[in-house]
């Protein structure tokens, strides 16, 4: 227990270990696709059983099963299956198809990009979901980019982006939720403080989607022939989520009525409505297993003490009222790639968040705006997050391949940044 209390660096071995294989492979053969990242995750997960030979194999097997079965990682794999069964249904009957065509007979192919990112960050906010926007909108995405010739992953990157504003600030969402409850601060007050810091990162990647896509929009020769019907079922999802309502039943009634709409148009026949489910409930299989695994390896590298150590090499570095805001971004950030997971990241690092914030005078809706943006600056990045993973899955590309487009965190975190470093600081009650 005293090693766990000062933490051990060496415990941070797997993830290390997974991202030079991952990244590596891809660099070396010139191909992302070289290595499968559940393979990369499996080879790191061995390595974290051969760890801390102190802790028996079945007392490691104990601790992988209670990571695996925490709340938030067995929601995340249900919405997976649940947006999995919409996307296979709605594809089969139609609705991608049309909703694209109908959204491209509206606007102009040059802002398309730019409207998945504000419809990504509308949907987000008020789904509180960035996995269960990615996964809603990718096949939308991947619908414009064949239409208009806009690079796949600049559409799937600008829907991440959009995700990921949403998964911030939305107040029904997990992570602000547990910023606030750590940090003991009204929810409206640190809504207020975080939408100042990241709307002008918004604004900015708004404006670098319009320039890239104007640039990159072909013309659009084929007809762009819609059935209003077809697109009812995502506009069910997208009002629902506007609305806020849950997430599951959201998925869930999207997925009836597309089933509706394909059998009543004859898209596919009653008795291959399973089937299409099937079919994308199978796509989110490996998402869903990769998540699973990634649970596992955080459980063992927090159980080895490599969560605990980073936490106190940063308090170790923190020095006055501006170091302990910096001191609590890079606690988030940090432990947020550690983790995969920036709600379980504000969760365990909000407890030191709260110390820091006492000691240096931070206050707490000032302390809770920080800890969930840099906790979202980091799952926004990192490759082996869900949110990439799934935007990855979905749409056959690779998340290396997505990351260059990852405008909004890059931007959000800038901007955070240059809040701490100009605006006035507030004396915590």
């Amino acid at each position: 227990m005293k090693e766990q209390k000062r933490g051990n660096p060496i415990a941070l071995l797997p993830i290390g270990v997974f991202l030079i294989i991952f990244i590596g492979a891809g660099i070396l053969f010139h191909d992302f696709y070289t290595m499968p990242a559940i393979v990369g995750f499996l080879i790191a997960l061995t390595v974290a059983f051969f760890q801390n030979r102190k802790v028996g194999f079945q007392e490691k097997v104990a601790i992988i099963s209670k990571g695996i079965g925490e709340e938030n990682i067995v929601t995340m794999c249900l919405i997976f299956l649940a947006a999995g069964a919409f996307s296979g249904s709605i594809k089969a009957a139609g609705g991608v198809e049309s909703t694209v065509n109908l959204g491209l007979s509206i606007m102009p192919s040059s802002i398309a990009v730019v409207g998945l990112f504000i419809i990504g960050c509308f949907i987000s906010i008020s789904m509180g979901t960035s996995v269960g926007t990615i996964t809603a909108m990718a096949p939308i995405g991947v619908g414009i980019a064949e239409k208009t010739g806009i690079p796949l992953p600049i559409c799937m990157g600008a829907i991440v982006c959009g995700a990921m504003f949403g998964d911030n600030l939305s107040m029904i969402s997990d992570t602000t939720i547990a910023a606030v409850r750590t940090q003991g601060c009204e929810m409206k007050d640190k809504f207020r403080e975080n939408f100042f810091i990241v709307l002008p990162a918004a604004i900015i990647t708004a404006v670098i989607f319009f320039v890239i896509a104007r640039g990159n929009a072909g013309v659009i020769d084929d007809d762009l022939k819609f059935q209003i019907i077809k697109v009812i079922p995502y506009l069910v999802v997208l009002i629902g989520a506007l609305i806020g309502i849950n997430v599951f039943i959201v998925l869930i009634t999207g997925t009836v009525l597309s089933l509706i709409v394909g059998v009543g148009t004859g898209a596919f026949a009653v008795s291959e409505m399973f089937q299409k489910m099937g079919d994308g409930i199978t796509g989110m299989y490996d998402i869903t297993v990769i998540s699973i695994i990634v649970a596992a390896i955080v459980a063992l590298v927090k159980e080895h003490g490599g969560i605990e150590y980073i936490l106190n090499v940063i308090k170790k570095k923190i020095n006055g009222e501006r170091g302990g805001e910096f001191g609590i971004s890079v606690l988030a950030l940090l432990v947020d790639c550690c983790t995969a997971n920036n709600t379980v990241a504000i969760v365990m690092a909000g407890p030191i968040a709260k110390e820091i914030s006492e000691e240096f005078r931070v206050s707490p809706k000032r302390s809770a705006s920080l800890l969930d943006i840099f906790a979202s600056v980091g799952q926004g990045m990192i490759p082996y997050g869900a949110q990439l993973l799934a935007a990855a899955s979905l749409s056959g590309l690779t998340p290396i391949a997505i990351m260059p487009y990852l405008f909004y965190p890059i931007l959000m975190g800038v901007s955070a940044i240059i809040f701490i470093i100009f605006r006035r600081r507030e004396v915590a009650e």
